[in-house]
């Protein structure tokens, strides 16, 4: 990864993070469509209420609006970048206890930018879902949680040492261990490299991991867990049933196939 997309990279994930207070709103940059990325986010534990935009200005315009419009309302206002390829102007609202930001990046000839409040009072609770487990080898792991009035999901990405099967065996045994038992199983081709999605149920929980060989020795692995039923789709319990019914009758049709 260039030093330039690491610092990309990690602006976004520090920026910061935004209680659910709908009045707050996010920064804009006049003619643009902004486009909402999620509702309101919590990563690694923080809030987060984030939207992108695309204008073709020049980088170093779209970062002296900002600039300029918050400094000329008071508040204490920085900026990082070379201001051509790259730029991040963030300004503390030190009454309202929020920092506003914007993150930009030259593209394709356009300005991208990533529009980012946070709530610098408020944190979000850091207990993860039951379902997402953590195994032997892993080297990286970074969780994301998405909140409505229901209920919600949450994911975790992790890279785990060893091969795809020994990491199925380990993410399988950890996952009986806190009672969830297998719905479906299945694998694909992607890029040459096998793709293994299990789904596995306790309850009304569900937990869906996605396997993929990255290197020799070193596998990908995503977790999703959904947790609460929501008035706009079937209650899981519903759904854990159905999806088990429909595999088993795709197991027996691919045996009558054969026959």
């Amino acid at each position: 990864m260039s030093s330039s997309l690491a610092r990309l990279c990690a602006l976004l994930l520090t920026v910061g993070a935004l209680a659910a207070h709908a009045q707050q709103e996010l920064p804009v940059y006049p003619g643009t469509v902004h486009t909402r990325i999620g509702n309101d986010l919590v990563i690694a534990g923080e809030y987060y209420r984030m939207a992108y935009f695309t204008t073709d200005d020049p980088l170093e315009k779209v970062a002296d609006y900002f600039t300029r419009h918050w400094r000329s309302q008071g508040y204490p206002t920085a900026v990082d970048g070379d201001l051509e390829n790259e730029a991040v102007v963030s300004a503390l609202y030190t009454r309202e206890g929020l920092q506003r930001g914007v993150v930009l990046r030259r593209h394709l000839g356009k300005t991208v930018g990533f529009t980012v409040l946070r709530d610098l009072w408020v944190s979000a609770p850091r207990n993860s879902a039951p379902g997402l487990v953590k195994v032997e080898g892993m080297l990286f792991t970074q969780d994301l949680a998405t909140r409505d009035a229901p209920g919600g999901s949450q994911n975790r990405s992790s890279l785990v040492e060893g091969n795809l099967e020994d990491v199925r065996q380990r993410v399988t045994q950890e996952l009986e261990k806190q009672g969830y038992q297998p719905v479906r199983q299945g694998a694909m081709k992607l890029g040459g490299e096998t793709q293994l999605t299990m789904e596995h149920a306790r309850k009304a929980e569900q937990v869906v991991t996605t396997l993929r060989p990255v290197e020799d020795g070193l596998t990908a692995m995503v977790q999703m867990w959904v947790g609460s039923d929501r008035p706009d789709a079937m209650p899981n319990d519903a759904a854990v049933k159905e999806s088990r019914e429909a595999h088993e009758r795709g197991k027996r049709a691919a045996k009558e196939g054969k026959k």
